[in-house]
């Protein structure tokens, strides 16, 4: 099988930014209510898009006690999950646990861990894109943005500071939200450009 590198980051800046899931799209689940119309949102769904955020470590063998925010996206909105109250965690448990439900995202094999520690799941019917993308080729792990450079020949935005912000913060800013939900969507659109890779 021929091997293709992943896009440089030259080649990644000279592309034109993707659009993004908007902020109006996007909800923040904190609350036992808000967890309950996810989750009603969420079950029926066939496959979701998948990412969490812990906060930074700064130490060498410092542990995470992550996850601190769990994003599970449909192609049209994303679910931004906190994880201090209770039924928030068992909502997320719940989807997670799912073996209806296909949770697509990059680079899982962290965020699984984390989740089995911090929710006490393990996290079934999961797909790691980079997998595929291995698969078809690509020899290095190609991550959300090479993806996107791919299929769509556009550049994926992340926040550099968003990514090292304090994700166990309990009021999350606007640009956290976009940033967290963004990667959970944009996974998802990948998975469907793809074309149904997991079958």
């Amino acid at each position: 099988m021929p091997q293709f590198p992943s896009p440089t980051k030259e080649e990644l800046s000279a592309l034109e930014p993707l659009d993004r899931l908007a902020l109006h799209n996007i909800v923040l689940v904190a609350t036992a209510r808000q967890a309950d119309d996810a989750f009603e949102a969420l079950a029926a769904c066939i496959v979701l898009g998948f990412d969490t955020e812990s906060k930074p470590t700064f130490f060498r063998d410092q542990v995470s006690e992550g996850p601190h925010v769990v994003q599970l996206s449909t192609p049209h909105k994303a679910y931004v999950f906190q994880l201090f109250e209770a039924r928030c965690r068992e909502v997320v448990a719940a989807l997670l646990e799912s073996e209806t439900i296909i949770k697509v995202g990059f680079g899982l094999a962290g965020d699984h861990q984390q989740i089995r520690r911090t929710l006490g799941v393990e996290p079934r019917n999961v797909l790691d894109l980079n997998v595929v993308f291995r698969k078809r080729g690509y020899a290095k792990e190609i991550g959300v943005r090479g993806a996107v450079a791919v299929l769509f020949n556009r550049r994926f935005l992340k926040s550099r500071k968003a990514t090292t912000s304090n994700w166990a913060n309990r009021h999350l800013t606007e640009s956290q939200l976009v940033y967290a939900a963004n990667d959970a969507w944009a996974a998802l659109q990948v998975f469907e450009a793809l074309g149904s890779p997991a079958a």
